[in-house]
């Protein structure tokens, strides 16, 4: 298999330039070592632990399963309850790990802490303007979030096509393409459109070794790419999130006026990992992107990753390289 190298593999030492990146309920050490095996990126989810104390746990028992890379996503919302991210980090920093992806509100404190301690960041945002903020405090690469994406998009509405090339034009560091992505098709597209790499969340669901139920796998297999909603438009907090029973109730009531507080009820997360863990489609709200459409099956996480980077790299020596015309013949 050819080897796609870019500013992204040589920055992070990782193999294939393929990301999996933190998902709530869903980033676990069976999955993340299936993918540092694998030679892409894997990132644990830090506030799926629920306590410092049990995410120094799932790093050891993901360092039982691989001896590759992999981070830890640290998601920076606000929450009911105050989290303890200092604690989290030196969870992070005793552990050895040294890539942290982080997501949400501006990562300042993060890189402060994290970034003298030899621990290189990855932060996602859904904007050229965060991106550069985010930049401009230190960061090593940035995961950019189109409209596709899974989970919050953020409020401009920009689909990938647009807001990748945007952001290559506008930042010095690499760049990982996010939201829309599950196939050789899109890592060349979104090489061509200037990243250096993608983010795959959606499709790493549907993978032998994600912890979640195999009834969520089948219907992201099954779903296309209109069976998602958005929710919380009104509040300015908008989410893409799996259309089901919950998701449609959400919707409607905020459409007709409700509040946070009156829709709390359906949208608590420990609802959503009912899902995951038991399979009951309609038990809460869990997120899925618009690239479910593009899911057909539920190979290994090794067979996604193989089946990936085999296609791109035929698609650009092959098929594009085809569409170039030699200059003496075609004079």
């Amino acid at each position: 298999m050819s080897a796609l190298r870019t500013r992204f593999t040589e920055t992070f030492g990782i193999e294939h330039p393929i990301v999996q990146g933190g998902m709530q309920w869903v980033g676990r050490a069976e999955l993340v070592a299936a993918v540092a095996e694998a030679g892409a990126l894997g990132c644990l989810t830090a506030l799926t632990q629920p306590t410092p104390e049990a995410l120094t746990a799932e790093i050891a028992r993901t360092k039982e399963m691989t001896d590759r890379p992999f981070g830890v996503n640290l998601t920076i919302l606000p929450t009911i309850t105050p989290v303890p991210y200092d604690e989290y980090r030196q969870a992070i920093v005793e552990s050895g790990i040294r890539i942290v992806e982080t997501a949400g509100n501006l990562p300042t404190e993060h890189v402060e802490a994290l970034r003298p301690r030899g621990v290189k960041i990855i932060h996602k945002c859904t904007s050229v303007r965060h991106a550069l903020k985010a930049q401009s405090l230190g960061v090593d690469a940035v995961s950019i979030d189109g409209f596709e994406c899974a989970g919050h998009p953020g409020e401009d509405d920009v689909p990938g096509l647009v807001l990748i090339p945007r952001a290559a034009e506008e930042l010095s560091i690499p760049i990982i393409a996010s939201g829309g992505f599950g196939d050789g098709r899109g890592l060349v597209a979104a090489l061509a459109l200037g990243a250096d790499g993608i983010n795959m969340g959606s499709r790493f669901m549907a993978t032998v070794e994600a912890p979640i139920h195999d009834t969520v796998k089948q219907a992201i297999v099954e779903g296309t790419e209109l069976d998602t909603e958005l929710i919380f438009r009104q509040l300015r907090n908008t989410s893409r999130v799996a259309s089901n029973a919950v998701s449609r109730e959400v919707v409607e009531e905020l459409r007709q006026g409700a509040g946070f507080q009156d829709v709390r009820h359906l949208v608590a997360g420990a609802r959503g990992r009912t899902v995951y863990e038991e399979g009951d489609l309609d038990a809460g709200i869990w997120s899925v992107g618009q690239v479910q459409g593009l899911i057909h099956d539920v190979p290994t996480v090794r067979e996604l990753v193989d089946r990936v980077v085999a296609e791109a790299s035929d698609i650009i020596s092959a098929r594009l390289a085809g569409l170039v015309a030699d200059p003496v013949t075609a004079g």
